[in-house]
């Protein structure tokens, strides 16, 4: 008897081990439904994106012979919920198993390890392989372990894949180059201008469905230039290496006002949905290294983000949920401020990230965790309300990498299970990796008063406020000697400040 063979959004690779041993009467199972699509109110691209990548895979998977049940969004039999549409094509004809990957988010899983009951069906979830390091090896490199430190399950991956090693050492005699990789944008330097992908028919349609269905969604929906197929993601990559990889090592920290792109890859959302390879992607910037193409900094740093960062954040996921993200361990409870929305802010470091973000459904690595992210860190935004959010509005998005990166690295909510500090700055980092200080209406020069930077004196609120949960924390103690040696008066006029601009925005409690 033939076999259902559920297919999910983010697993549109052809080696998913749902797929792997497809034979003929089987059918496969994709389906566009409107509680996927809302469960967030996630950005009008990154619905686009998605669904245009769907309608593209499974289009490949009939080419190659293979019986797909399509669903779209605006099928009048459309029910709106996964479920529901996995009972509808079980209803087509007998099937003797149900086979699907496991998903990317606990909620989903919990949910589809009940489906045997469900149908009262034999239901197969199968491990999901595309990944560099599997959990059971995650788990076994983490037990017994007092730190789940990145740096160290870094190593181990390097060593295990022989991916810039020479021997048992590391290319170039250092394992990590980060040092090397936090330089400003010289004003003379100019980004290269990205090749995007032209909108083929397929996607015009989605783009279509999408404005009608979701008209009032975050985000501008054109123009769209994202790859929707493997080709052309493999495409926008080789573009990456040649033309922002060599560049990228020295300016991945940098940020600059309407410059949404610098020199990264932008392949996240490729890898996250599964048009790319993790490991072939880590291969081809090793082989620009190795070709003289790109400098060890460089590749270093592009390797260590989806061998060491893109891996371990999988793993903390998996390991620690569901309580993971019930953790707060900073108390935080302040509501999300409506700029996070509508980029109405006189911070113009925060306004541009939004814009872009809102542009895009992209911003880059320190943009997420130092602006926007380091301030609901410093003015105590609720852990869920950011974690929506940063799932709501990024295309790359998916809870398993999302939440321990906002949670976790961003948020120290998880206590410090994953950083070792919370990664807390005020407006001289900023002023000091963009140029955006140069601009606002705010001065990074001013600690204190309504023209101050709100970066400054809400960090030392930050510590304030949390001294207690943060005292016994080593790598704080020479900034809260710091702190104490500050008058009454100093401090007092920190906190009337903080609460000042925290009624201002709204989030005053």
């Amino acid at each position: 008897m033939p076999a259902l063979r559920l297919v999910l959004g983010d697993q549109l690779s052809a080696s998913i081990s749902s797929l792997a041993d497809y034979s003929d009467g089987d059918l496969i199972l994709m389906a566009e439904v409107a509680e996927e699509a809302s469960y967030v109110p996630h950005h009008a691209k990154k619905i686009a994106f998605i669904f245009s990548a769907m309608r593209h895979f499974a289009s490949s998977l009939e080419g190659g012979g293979k019986a797909v049940r399509y669903v779209r969004l605006d099928d009048a039999d459309n029910t709106g919920a996964l479920k529901s549409e996995v009972k509808r094509a079980l209803e087509t004809k007998a099937f003797d198993k149900l086979v699907l990957t496991a998903p990317g988010e606990h909620r989903l899983k919990t949910d589809m390890e009940r489906w045997s009951d469900t149908f009262d069906l034999p239901v197969q979830i199968r491990r999901d392989d595309r990944f560099i390091c599997s959990l059971d090896r995650f788990d076994a490199w983490a037990d017994g372990r007092k730190r789940l430190t990145m740096e160290y399950f870094y190593r181990e991956m390097r060593r295990e894949t022989g991916i810039l090693m020479e021997g048992d050492k590391p290319t170039g005699d250092q394992w990590n180059f980060d040092q090397d990789n936090r330089k400003s944008l010289p004003a003379d330097l100019t980004p290269p201008d990205r090749a995007w992908i032209e909108p083929d028919a397929m996607t015009r349609q989605v783009i279509d469905l999408v404005a009608e269905q979701f008209p009032d969604q975050f985000g501008d929906l054109e123009p769209f230039g994202y790859a929707v197929t493997a080709e052309d993601a493999d495409a926008q990559l080789d573009w990456f290496l040649k033309n922002g990889l060599p560049n990228f090592g020295d300016y991945q920290d940098a940020m600059k006002l309407g410059e949404a792109f610098l020199f990264h890859s932008v392949i996240a959302l490729y890898l996250n949905i599964g048009l790319l390879d993790p490991l072939k992607v880590c291969r081809k910037a090793e082989s620009a290294y190795e070709n003289g193409d790109a400098p060890l900094n460089a590749v270093e740093g592009f390797i260590r983000q989806i061998l060491g960062w893109r891996e371990y954040v999988r793993g903390i996921y998996w390991r620690f949920m569901p309580d993971y993200l019930e953790r707060n361990a900073l108390e935080a409870k302040r509501p999300l401020p409506d700029f996070y929305w509508t980029a109405d802010t006189d911070m113009a470091c925060v306004r541009d990230v939004v814009t872009t973000t809102r542009k895009h459904a992209y911003a880059h690595h320190i943009q997420r965790l130092m602006v926007t992210g380091n301030f609901a860190l410093l003015a105590g935004i609720d852990p869920k309300a950011v974690n929506d959010w940063y799932l709501a509005v990024y295309a790359d998005a998916y809870e398993w990498v999302e939440a321990p990166n906002t949670h976790g690295m961003a948020l120290y909510a998880d206590g410090g299970l994953m950083a070792t500090k919370p990664y807390a700055a005020s407006g001289s980092y900023i002023n000091k990796m963009s140029d955006s200080c140069k601009s606002c209406s705010y001065a990074v020069t001013k600690k204190n008063g309504p023209k101050a930077c709100p970066f400054n004196y809400l960090y030392w609120n930050f510590l304030i406020e949390n001294r207690e949960r943060l005292k016994g924390n080593h790598r704080l103690s020479m900034i809260y000697k710091t702190l104490d040696r500050m008058t009454d008066e100093k401090t007092d006029a920190i906190a009337a400040d903080s609460q000042r601009f925290f009624k201002r925005i709204g989030i005053a409690e």
